[in-house]
């Protein structure tokens, strides 16, 4: 498994771009860990509610889940209703969402961003990859 010793290493983790042809690789290497895996597809979200509704149904959010940014940085950071060794969010089909509505994207990549950190402080790997085929978030880097 080609990423199972990279995902361990919560030191790194955090928000990258899916590596190409990956996915398969990376959902196995996380399950041998005993990571929790969440697919998010992104494909009809158009616009930031829509987003959020789909992270909360993908990521079995609790009913408390208040459909904004700090509502979802308290889940992405909590995560006590899916207790895991780590945990991998693919964000599938983004470039939908980015084009749509790019600053709200943006937003939502910092706020996963936010949660590895946290994540991080507690040893924890917390890693989001975004499947997008187009450039233009300078900071998103790839993987390996």
């Amino acid at each position: 498994m080609k990423y199972a010793s990279l995902l361990t290493r919560f030191e790194h983790a955090g928000v990258y771009h899916m590596p190409v042809g990956g996915e398969d690789d990376l959902i196995a290497a996380a399950e041998h860990d005993g990571y929790a895996v969440f697919r998010v597809d992104l494909s009809h979200a158009r616009n930031k509610d829509e987003m959020l509704d789909a992270i909360a149904r993908s990521m079995h959010f609790p009913d408390w889940f208040g459909h904004n940014w700090d509502a979802l940085l308290d889940c992405l950071a909590d995560l006590s209703w899916q207790p895991a060794d780590g945990y991998v969010v693919i964000l599938e089909h983004c470039d939908g969402i980015h084009g749509y509505a790019e600053a709200d994207f943006v937003q939502a990549l910092q706020i996963f961003e936010n949660a590895a950190n946290e994540w991080r402080e507690q040893g924890i790997p917390f890693w989001c990859f975004a499947d997008m085929q187009a450039d233009g978030i300078s900071w998103l880097s790839d993987i390996a």
